[in-house]
């Protein structure tokens, strides 16, 4: 198997700890939730950040755990991870999906124990038609056999119909949202899109919260939020049109299951 090398910064501690109890929360999803999904309602809102530290701690906690880099159109994880490979000829999930190259030589494992990677190694501008094919589906399917996780981070719901198609393949989905950012509006019309792909919904992460302000709390989620900018929240119902505080009272509840 190909190598790569990753590295990620180490996170403060308190920022440690949010995205630890992420871990955990997803550990006890249940053992059929395998592909899951991580995305946003728009860009820049910190879902390739929240999907990498992820799959690391994942990876790191025993449980061997595939990134896979879905954002073809503006993929960062070649500049997050500090990796250096050839963009000419190092294979990628691009490779893969047109064609080029097969299951085996796209899988590369890593520095970090238990973690494996499938990089995006070539932008694309429209790699819709690619993910239609058959051959990504059997791609997810293959992976979460052979692996316990499957970590997927996609483009953003509000930008492209990429993530929405991406959900359909997935067991669970978790929606990154950035505090005092993303407009309520358009969380509802991610969170629908998440319900009408058949995936279902795992929880919401809050990226970039400020605990000492009031910005995040119209979003129900101020309780969970950390010093250094991240909370999370779990069980939000799509459907549910009940007040926010209604709302964090169900995530409380929902924890864990």
């Amino acid at each position: 198997m190909n190598q790569l090398n990753v590295n990620l910064p180490e996170l403060p501690y308190a920022v440690s700890e949010a995205m630890n109890r992420l871990r955990i929360n997803i550990k006890f999803c249940g053992k059929n939730t395998r592909k899951i999904l991580l995305t946003s309602c728009q860009p820049n809102e910190g879902k390739s950040t929240i999907s990498s530290y992820l799959w690391k701690m994942l990876a790191e906690a025993g449980f061997p755990t595939v990134l896979v880099d879905v954002d073809l159109r503006k993929s960062v994880m070649k500049t997050r991870f500090q990796m250096d490979y050839d963009d000419d000829t190092t294979m990628g999930l691009n490779h893969y999906l047109s064609g080029m190259a097969e299951y085996e030589d796209v899988i590369y494992s890593t520095n970090i124990p238990n973690g494996y990677m499938v990089p995006c190694t070539q932008l694309l501008e429209n790699p819709s038609a690619l993910l239609e094919d058959v051959r990504f589906k059997e791609l997810l399917n293959t992976l979460s056999e052979n692996y316990r996780f499957v970590i997927i981070d996609s483009p953003p719901l509000g930008s492209v119909s990429d993530g929405a198609l991406i959900a359909s393949l997935c067991d669970g989905a978790v929606l990154v949202v950035r505090a005092g950012t993303t407009p309520r509006t358009l969380i509802k019309q991610s969170l629908y899109e998440i319900q009408q792909s058949g995936c279902k919904l795992l929880g919401t992460v809050l990226n970039r919260a400020d605990v000492k302000g009031r910005a995040y709390g119209k979003y129900g989620y101020g309780k969970y939020g950390y010093g250094y900018g991240y909370g999370y929240g779990y069980g939000y119902e799509p459907k549910d049109k009940k007040n926010s505080s209604d709302s964090a009272a169900a995530d409380k509840n929902s924890t864990g299951n």
